[in-house]
């Protein structure tokens, strides 16, 4: 891996991290484009740069993040059955999830599916809730849960907390703020546990490529945020549905010519 793969993995990472399309499946699509060896290096840089994307949700929700008890606490509870099933399988996700092509592909055309079918079966029912601070910790544990599918590569973690918060009840706008919230501490535990178990093993110019996908991907998903809060004012998820079939479709036409 070159600074222009760094680089080019870092938009990739900025853009599609809270769209509900999977980061990391479209990283692993990328790398293989680029045609970057699957080394755990790179594993562990596209767990890593997704702090990036991470820290810009940090930057825009600030007050919330550090001053709102309620949600910190709904949070937290939200956070508990990735953190517990994450580290639980750390070693398969690593070693047998990530890199895989073809289980990504199947995760981003299901996936897609799934989701044109729950927005034209959806409807959103009057007693939505508005507020994040008025979320239950019951549905907060509950997102959490859908939140775990993700684990697997494709599966799309912004894919899985909406679908879930929409099937609790929850607005939309409310459901896509509470994912970006629980971004936070999902990202963080999972860079620091794939480091503390990696980096000992980096090189400097490692480390180096590892600090320029972060500050792409945070100056990305800046922009990415603002875009995905105005596009569900609008829009509802099918575009991203059927965006991920046809992702899935190009890719095994490309595969398949290889």
């Amino acid at each position: 891996m070159n600074v222009l793969n760094a680089i080019i993995l870092g938009i990739v990472e900025g853009i599609t991290e809270f769209l509900p399309i999977s980061s990391t499946g479209h990283l692993i699509l990328a790398s293989q484009i680029l045609r970057i060896p699957t080394t755990e290096f790179l594993k562990s840089f596209e767990i890593s740069i997704q702090l990036g994307a991470i820290l810009a949700v940090v930057v825009l929700y600030w007050k919330t993040l550090f001053l709102d008890i309620h949600v910190i606490k709904k949070v937290v509870v939200a956070f508990i059955p990735t953190m517990a099933l994450g580290f639980v399988f750390y070693k398969i996700i690593k070693y047998f999830f990530l890199g895989n092509g073809q289980l990504v592909l199947w995760s981003l055309f299901l996936g897609g599916v799934f989701l044109i079918i729950f927005e034209l079966l959806y409807c959103e029912k009057q007693e939505t809730i508005e507020d994040l601070s008025v979320i239950s910790y019951k549905k907060s544990f509950f997102i959490g849960v859908f939140q775990s599918l993700a684990m697997i590569p494709g599966v799309s973690r912004s894919a899985a907390t909406i679908i879930g918060g929409l099937s609790l009840g929850m607005k939309r706008k409310t459901i896509v703020e509470f994912s970006f919230l629980l971004a936070v501490p999902t990202m963080i535990a999972a860079t620091a546990l794939d480091l503390f178990k990696s980096a000992g093993a980096f090189s400097l110019a490692q480390f180096h490529l590892l600090a320029v996908g972060f500050v792409t991907s945070f100056v990305v998903a800046m922009v990415g945020i603002k875009f995905l809060l105005n596009f569900i004012r609008h829009h509802t998820f099918v575009t991203f549905g059927i965006y991920r079939i046809l992702v899935a479709i190009i890719f095994w036409l490309f595969l398949n010519q290889r």
